[in-house]
């Protein structure tokens, strides 16, 4: 029996290969193989014997939204943080936001594993000189189709905690309040900030 085939297929790629290349008509060549014509015709027309790919082009969730996709997504990306991890810091943001719909998100993005070199070097080895409350703060801008997003991230290059806000806008008088933010919710000192460009400057 051949592999791959869709489970409702009624033909094989040898049955299919038959009419594409057979002179015969349509109804007799249904006849023979008792098909609909249909069928038939359907195979003829194409240029392949391999099943089309079912469902929709471009798969989606039922439970996300496209912005909450792509929040998850650039999260996932800029912090390379375990899935527990990423659903913690992302279930305030998104509610309904289930361990299942983010594996299958990151699946659907082709991000639900973390890099070789991610698990096997810690960044902890990378920033051994550096003690905890080295906190690295960056800002990245969402193209949504409901219009512009802007993600702050904060993460302690030691002990990976984050802390991470959804805005609107990407002002100094945002900037600022996010960094008063930041500095309430890690529960030890930081001792070093490092933004880049994409911060403004307070």
């Amino acid at each position: 029996m051949a592999t791959g085939l869709h489970g409702s297929a009624r033909t094989t790629p040898r049955v299919r290969a038959e009419p594409q290349a057979s002179q015969e008509t349509t109804r007799s060549l249904a006849t023979r193989y008792g098909l609909d014509p249909k069928t038939i015709a359907k195979w003829r027309h194409r240029t392949t014997t391999a099943d089309q790919q079912m469902g929709p082009s471009r798969p989606r969730s039922s439970v996300l939204t496209e912005a909450e996709e792509a929040i998850i997504v650039e999260f996932r990306r800029r912090t390379l943080l375990p899935l527990d991890d990423v659903l913690g810091y992302l279930r305030e943001t998104i509610p309904k936001l289930s361990r299942s719909a983010l594996h299958r998100c990151l699946v659907r993005h082709g991000i639900s594993r973390l890099p070789q070199g991610e698990e096997k070097t810690s960044q902890r080895k990378r920033f051994a000189e550096t003690r905890i409350g080295y906190v690295h703060i960056d800002v990245c801008e969402l193209r949504l189709a409901q219009g512009k997003l802007f993600m702050f991230l904060a993460i302690d290059r030691v002990s990976k905690f984050a802390h991470v806000a959804f805005l609107d806008a990407n002002t100094k008088a945002d900037g600022a309040a996010f960094l008063s933010e930041v500095v309430e919710v890690f529960p030890y000192r930081i001792h070093t900030v490092l933004t880049d460009n994409s911060l403004p400057r307070t």
